[in-house]
């Protein structure tokens, strides 16, 4: 498969979300992981009508926001979705703060909503914690183990996974890695350009590469 609807998949397109997403077909999609404007609640409830329309049933929507915002992103995709559980991304000495409260926010959580039932490919731990600071051109860029592993957890190789909101292009750069197929939406034209210049340095898997899945023994 080489198009979703009216889309070459392995794309970024530059437009408005809300009116690009309407082409996509029901039922075709095997993951939206995404990153929206936390402080857009409304876009996580739009977010999520979308996914219950485009998302393949038994499937997830894994979505960041912020800690302060995570109870009316959860409550406002509710409407839509079913929640399972909050992923948690920690990167030790992260500057970002709420200044009044002398509060250093560390942790940024990632929305596991679904479709249906959604059964990760295997057991996996519910926090990343990264070492490094995140780097790249765009300014809420995130380093992507957590998408690494996380889409490696929740999709085969050659799913398609949607990002509506792909700011600097991480979901399309671990979708390269990772040999799944993507659809990215950005609104920002120089945004989109930037994505598209990082989907193209990234590099391919080699041939017969297969990545190696976090293993833990259960009891």
């Amino acid at each position: 498969m080489t198009k979703l609807g009216p889309y070459d998949l392995n794309e970024i397109y530059t437009g408005d979300a809300r009116e690009l997403s309407k082409a996509i077909p029901d039922e075709s999609v095997d993951l939206i992981f995404t990153d929206p404007v936390y402080q857009n609640i409304e876009d996580y409830e739009w977010l999520a009508q979308e996914a219950a329309r485009a998302l393949k049933p038994d499937s997830a929507c894994l979505v960041w926001c912020s800690k302060p915002l995570a109870a009316p992103c959860q409550i406002a995709m509710e409407n839509h979705l079913e929640y399972v559980y909050t992923l948690d991304y920690v990167v030790p000495a992260k500057p970002y703060r709420l200044r009044f409260y002398h509060l250093f926010l560390w942790t940024t959580p990632c929305l596991w909503m679904q479709k249906g039932h959604s059964i990760p490919e295997a057991w996996f731990p519910d926090t990343i914690i990264s070492r490094k600071q995140a780097n790249g051109d765009h300014k809420w860029n995130k380093n992507p183990e957590a998408f690494f592993q996380w889409m490696q957890i929740f999709t085969q190789p050659g799913a398609i996974v949607y990002d509506p909101f792909t700011g600097g292009g991480t979901v399309p750069a671990v979708c390269k890695m990772l040999q799944r197929n993507y659809l990215a939406f950005e609104i920002d034209p120089d945004t989109a350009d930037l994505a598209r210049q990082r989907v193209a340095q990234t590099q391919p898997p080699l041939p017969f590469f297969e990545p190696v899945q976090p293993s833990f023994q259960v009891t």
